[in-house]
């Protein structure tokens, strides 16, 4: 599921100094030195999940699905909703200084936009919660932006090992928790929880039982911050990044069939609860159900939460997002084809929110009662192309991006 990280990739840092415009096409720097297919393939690798999080949410159901069809369905299953929160970490790094941490007052006013942004992420999601259903993860995000932000000023290796630390101890801690903390306790919790009693997603679901639980999703963020500050221009940084991620993916989904077999990577999610653009199932309100038993543990079935789903979506993620910018990098013309995807992935809050609104206006069918047709979809994902290559030719950031974009303002004035 669903996974979008809302920031303006394209747009330098603040800090760099101004240099003399090239043309596109002979570009290959951006005004702070870096590779403008860099950000681009960012973007492209954004939209991307974009699209992923289409076809979980109005494609049809896995079960209905074959040969070549069933294998887009199952990838996109979790790993899109993975994309984006690495993603999410990469677009903190994007705020807080890129390849190197911004320090004094800058860094200071990069923080407070980071704060900002959680809360207004957190509120949003409440929102949405509350007239779509539990399976939206904008307010998990906030919470990711908030316990990332001790992180922020990190270096690459310094965060890798967080990352694995975190994806080695928590999915075990989520488990031992969701044994100890009975239904009685959690109901005790939820009726003292303002957010609870405004939407689906309490505190608790945020932290620990929802969909996209801080506890376990972390690890993702945490991975994208570790990517960001790595020089993904150079050529040996690319190679070693996408031998990583296929040794992740390799050997977490391999070494998950080895010990448990066909189930390893079976779906934990039924098609009605991850697919859900409004209701979210019994299964929405715990991303690691209770009656998961110990064994269950060495699954890498998406959204199990497990460590070696963790490790092996992480492999994914790295591979999409240094394909996209390996492709941008050495293919010019496809950049220029691409345009209007990359657009899309520009502009990632709106498409992701405006899918749920355009959705419920048309009264498009989603969950169990997709059709199985792949028609819907594709429109979708049609629509979101047109509609962000028509508004980036006459605006720098899309609908939603520029409120919260506004919004971040007043970090100005932090001293």
């Amino acid at each position: 599921m669903t996974q979008i990280p809302p920031q303006e990739t394209s747009a330098p840092p603040e800090h760099s100094p101004p240099r003399p415009a090239t043309p596109p096409e002979s570009a290959g720097q951006a005004p702070d030195g870096s590779s403008m297919g860099r950000l681009v393939g960012v973007d492209l690798a954004r939209a991307l999940a974009v699209f992923g999080m289409y076809i979980v949410h109005i494609g049809p159901a896995l079960s209905a699905t074959d040969g070549v069809g069933s294998w887009v369905r199952y990838l996109a299953e979790g790993h899109s909703s993975v994309l984006f929160a690495t993603l999410a970490g990469f677009s903190l790094m994007l705020i807080a200084g890129r390849r190197e941490p911004k320090t004094g007052l800058a860094g200071r006013q990069a923080r407070a936009r980071i704060a900002i942004r959680a809360v207004v992420l957190l509120a949003l999601g409440t929102l949405l919660a509350v007239e779509y259903g539990g399976v939206i993860i904008l307010g998990f995000y906030g919470v990711y932006f908030l316990l990332a932000l001790p992180l922020v000023r990190l270096r690459a290796r310094t965060l890798a090992i967080v990352a694995a630390g975190l994806a080695l101890v928590m999915p075990q801690l989520a488990f031992v928790l969701n044994a100890v903390l009975s239904d009685s306790v959690q109901q005790s919790v939820n009726a003292h929880d303002p957010l609870k009693a405004l939407s689906e997603v309490g505190v608790l679901d945020l932290l620990l039982t929802g969909f996209y639980p801080a506890i376990t999703w972390i690890s993702f963020v945490v991975a994208g911050m570790a990517l960001a500050r790595l020089d993904l221009t150079a050529a040996v940084v690319q190679r070693r990044v996408a031998a990583l991620g296929a040794s992740l993916a390799v050997g977490a989904y391999g070494l998950s069939l080895l010990l448990v077999g066909k189930d390893a990577l079976r779906s934990t999610a039924e098609d009605g609860a991850s697919s859900a653009g409004s209701g979210a199932s019994s299964l929405g309100s715990g991303a690691m159900p209770p009656e998961l038993s110990p064994s269950q543990l060495l699954s890498a079935s998406p959204h199990s939460g497990t460590t070696l789903d963790i490790i092996g979506s992480v492999g994914v993620a790295l591979l999409v997002i240094v394909g996209a910018t390996v492709l941008m990098d050495r293919l010019p013309r496809l950049r220029r084809l691409a345009k209007p995807v990359i657009a899309v992935g520009a502009m990632s809050l709106t498409a992701y929110v405006g899918h749920f609104v355009v959705q419920s206006a048309l009264g498009v069918p989603a969950g169990e009662s997709s059709p199985a047709s792949w028609a819907p979809v594709l429109a979708f994902i049609l629509g979101a192309i047109v509609f962000a290559a028509l508004w980036s030719r006459f605006f720098r950031r899309g609908p939603l991006e520029s409120l919260l974009h506004a919004a971040t303002k007043p970090a100005n004035h932090v001293r």
